[in-house]
């Protein structure tokens, strides 16, 4: 939390410096400035923004000169101050070389200050040696003990050489104040010349000698005004001029700064005028050990370059052919700095030198001076192959966060090459590398399609280099990518190669990704994959029984009981006697198929097993139920087994005998051939167990015995019902009661009679009559079906006096007569009240004299008697 407190407070600050100076000035239109990171020029006045161009995101940096840092100056020093600043930047911006400042947005002017952009720049070479003027406190981080490179000061040197021999040949041109706070260090680490702000250019016309205007230093003026006293050559006071070799001093001067201990000239003469005159007699006897600090190999020139005579003093040609420049390092910053002249010959000759040279340098001249003239060749595929080795050398000794920042950005289009294939194998060969620098989500989004290309090339190196490093990192793959882009093309790989080690490395890959994925992964996708195989080279078989040994001993994996069975065991058998297997392969083949076997007929016993007890259970309750049977029901006793049932008795395959068609095992669902019950099943189960139970504790039911009638001779029973019909139609009331014999008397139950007053003539009273059978249906509810006792029941239809109609008048006392509909007993109890309707029988009447016919009853029943 205290570094988010940090980055706030300090971008607080730079809005709130900037919210006072900027706002006004055009620059904030195209420009957005985040963070104060140096100062630079005369007395470091100008501020040094870190920033970027809004319309193209491409970063830069931001000048801006407070005008309110000239309110201690007099009117007179302010305004030749700011004439002397917009002078140096118009200069600046007309000037174009590669050791020269760029200035990408001219000055623009504000009421409250002046601004102008440029390309990204670190410092100004004062704030490296330590002069942090007009600077944020705390100073930057960046420059906090920040200390310069012995190569890094040689070619900085050579660079500001070079853009003085461009100005003093070329433009004709005098810087007039080279010193650090003009010496800009931008953001590659290259030294740029800035600060024309006191340059004199050439008066002279064209193909005369070139001269260059002196004017006086002015006690007067403020010294910010004029040149440096302590980078001013001694000419300036001695003999009242100045040539392209008073640079040369100047620079000098630079140097012997810049390796001094405590970053100061030798004559440390500040802004004393006095000072620097005595300081310019001296040095026309200049001792060489007050140089002493000065590099062995540059400390000769270094005093020669102090010379008091200019003449003396080396040109900047001259200079830059020194000794002391001859070094490899140097050559090489200088030979990337010039690579756009060269042939891809010439390049691809220095490319292959280049990691010795690499090696050898500072890590960060690799990252911020190397790296990026590196990576400009990324746009020429040819240059690739020679290019990508020394990017990828400079990340093995890079941070996460180097890594991360300046060279996985650059990389990412060059994973989408694919020609020439050398590209592919050098990040084949570096991958161990690229997973443990690059994040994550770079490593699903990036990495792993180049790695999907890998696999469908065509080069056997690249995809055996690819199947090797895919299990390192398969943690990151998320499961649908695992399931639908790296196994299919694994597998397609592994079938339609013709090379035996990438089949065998496929096969190894495909073992090592197994605990990544899960059971039914592998059951769909592994398991029938690998019978497709084409050969059967000893190498081949042992990565598939890798693989299956992998699946079958693994706690997350597991191969099911009927995988084994019908796809495993099939494929290993024949596999066994395979001529070119050795003893040992066929050991650990033979091993594999007896442990699946054995796990097969484990697995299959315990589950029969448990089917064996659900059956046994299943006839026990059976038994359980058959027993509440009557003991004179007639059992078929067993037939001998004949012959063919001994010899298969023991294998298991007589079964149990079929249930009955009633009993409580409906549908034989107790003795199904499921391995385990369903929770609806063992419901089923608990209730047919509680309802034998109820039965086992119920009295049986014992029926009333029937007592025989005296024997009789046989009657007409068709006779005797119609007769019966007949009487209830009489008028007269019955007088006796027939014997009634009951259905069925059962203790605990109310008894049943037959219904013969529901009959309404003699055929529909005699097709009612119902067999013994239906008549026990009927009356007790109970079925034969359903396993009840059995009762020995005669009916007996006979009554005792047929002369008398039956009515419902003449049922027993007790019995009960609510549940029968018997109308025409209910007409019978009513006969006082209501008289019979003759009407349909007057035609058969004989009339009398007068016409009218007789309508007694008694005449009625006398006709149809």
């Amino acid at each position: 939390m205290e570094v988010f407190n940090k980055l706030y407070s300090s971008v607080s600050n730079t809005v709130s410096q900037l919210s006072g100076v900027l706002p006004g000035n055009p620059v904030t239109r195209e420009f957005e400035a985040t963070q104060f990171i140096a100062s630079a020029g005369p007395g470091l006045l100008w501020k040094m923004y870190k920033g970027y161009k809004k319309s193209t995101k491409q970063e830069a940096s931001i000048f801006v000169f407070e005008k309110k840092l000239l309110d201690r100056f007099t009117k007179a020093d302010r305004d030749i101050m700011l004439e002397t600043l917009k002078r140096g930047i118009v200069q600046l911006t007309k000037l174009r070389h590669p050791q020269i400042l760029t200035v990408q947005h001219s000055l623009e002017e504000s009421r409250e200050s002046l601004a102008f952009a440029t390309e990204p720049v670190f410092a100004s070479l004062a704030n490296i040696l330590g002069n942090m003027e007009n600077m944020p406190q705390p100073p930057p981080s960046h420059l906090n003990n920040y200390k310069l490179y012995e190569l890094e000061i040689k070619y900085g040197l050579m660079q500001v050489a070079e853009g003085l021999a461009f100005l003093h040949n070329d433009v004709k041109l005098l810087h007039h104040n080279i010193c650090p706070e003009s010496v800009i260090v931008n953001q590659q680490g290259a030294w740029k010349i800035f600060g024309f702000d006191f340059c004199i250019a050439n008066q002279s016309s064209a193909g005369a000698a070139p001269y260059w205007p002196f004017n006086e230093y002015c006690q007067a003026m403020h010294a910010l005004t004029q040149p440096s006293l302590d980078y001013l050559a001694p000419e300036y006071i001695l003999s009242a001029s100045h040539s392209p070799a008073s640079d040369i001093y100047s620079l000098g001067m630079v140097i012997y700064a810049t390796h001094s201990p405590t970053h100061q000239t030798l004559g440390n003469i500040g802004s004393d005028y006095g000072k620097f005159k005595r300081f310019a007699n001296e040095l026309r006897n200049l001792s060489p050990s007050r140089l002493s600090c000065v590099a062995d190999g540059l400390r000769e020139y270094v005093k020669l370059m102090l010379n008091v005579t200019p003449e003396l003093r080396p040109d900047p040609h001259q200079f830059l052919k020194i000794p002391y420049f001859e070094d490899v390092g140097v050559k090489t910053l200088n030979y990337l700095d010039s690579l756009f002249q060269w042939d891809n010959l010439q390049k691809s000759q220095f490319y292959k030198g280049l990691p010795q040279i690499i090696q050898k340098m500072p890590h960060r001249i690799c990252i911020y001076r190397i790296l990026p003239c590196l990576t400009k060749e990324f746009v020429n595929a040819p240059m690739v192959p020679f290019v990508l080795p020394n990017v990828l050398l400079i990340a093995e000794n890079s941070t996460k966060e180097e890594f991360i920042r300046y060279i996985l950005p650059v990389l990412k289009p060059v994973m989408l090459i694919q020609d020439p294939i050398q590209i592919l194998l050098i990040f084949m060969q570096k991958m161990e590398l690229l997973l443990k620098l690059t994040p994550g989500e770079e490593v699903k989004t990036d990495i792993l399609p180049m790695l999907y290309r890998a696999l469908e090339s065509d080069a056997q190196q690249i995809q055996e280099l690819c199947l090797s490093v895919l299990p390192t990192f398969a943690s990151l793959i998320d499961y649908p990518a695992m399931k639908n882009a790296l196994l299919p093309r694994i597998k397609k790989l592994c079938l339609g190669t013709s090379y035996l080690a990438v089949r065998v490395n496929c096969l190894l890959c495909i073992g090592k990704l197994l605990e990544h994925l899960d059971k039914w992964l592998v059951l769909d996708e592994i398991i029938p994959f690998l019978p497709q195989i084409p050969s059967r080279e000893p190498a081949v078989l042992m990565g598939i029984l890798g693989i299956y040994k992998l699946a079958l001993s693994h706690q997350k994996l597991g191969i099911t009981k009927e995988v084994m069975a019908t796809k495993v065991l099939p494929f290993l058998m024949p596999l066994c006697v395979e001529n070119g297997l050795t003893l040992s392969q066929f050991n650990a083949l033979i091993s594999l198929v007896k442990l699946m076997i054995g796990r097969v007929e484990a697995e299959h016993r315990a589950k029969l097993e448990q089917l064996n007890s659900i059956q046994n259970e299943s006839k026990g309750m059976e038994a359980l139920v058959n027993s509440t049977t009557s003991p004179d029901t007639l059992v078929s006793a067993p037939g001998p087994a004949s012959d063919v049932e001994q010899l298969f008795s023991g294998l298991g395959l007589q079964g149990s005998a079929p249930a009955p068609a009633g009993s409580l095992t409906s549908g034989g669902s107790l003795t199904a051939g499921g391995g385990s019950l369903s929770i609806e099943d063992k419901q089923r189960i608990a209730q047919q167990q509680k309802v034998a139970q109820k039965m086992n504790h119920q009295p049986l039911p014992t029926p009333t015995p029937i007592s025989k009638p005296p024997p009789s001779r046989p009657v007409d029973l068709t006779s005797s019902l119609l007769h019966s019909n007949l009487n209830q139609l009489s008028n007269k009331p019955l007088q006796n009661t027939p014997n009634y014999n009951p259905i069925l008397q059962s203790p605990g139950t109310t008894p049943q009679y037959q219904q013969f007053n529901q009959i309404q003539s003699p055929s529909t009273q005699f097709n009612q009559i119902q067999s013994p059978s239906s008549q026990l249906n009927q009356s007790t509810g109970f079925s034969p079906s359903l396993q009840s006792p059995q009762y020995n029941i005669q009916p007996n239809y006979q009554l005792q006096n047929q002369n008398q109609p039956f009515t419902g008048q003449n049922w027993p006392p007790g019995a009960p007569s609510g549940n029968f509909d018997n109308k025409w007993a209910n007409n019978q109890n009513n006969q006082t009240k209501m008289k019979q309707d003759w009407s349909a029988f007057e035609s058969l009447l004989p009339t009398s004299e007068n016409g009218n016919v007789k309508k007694s009853d008694n005449e009625m029943m006398d006709l149809l008697r």
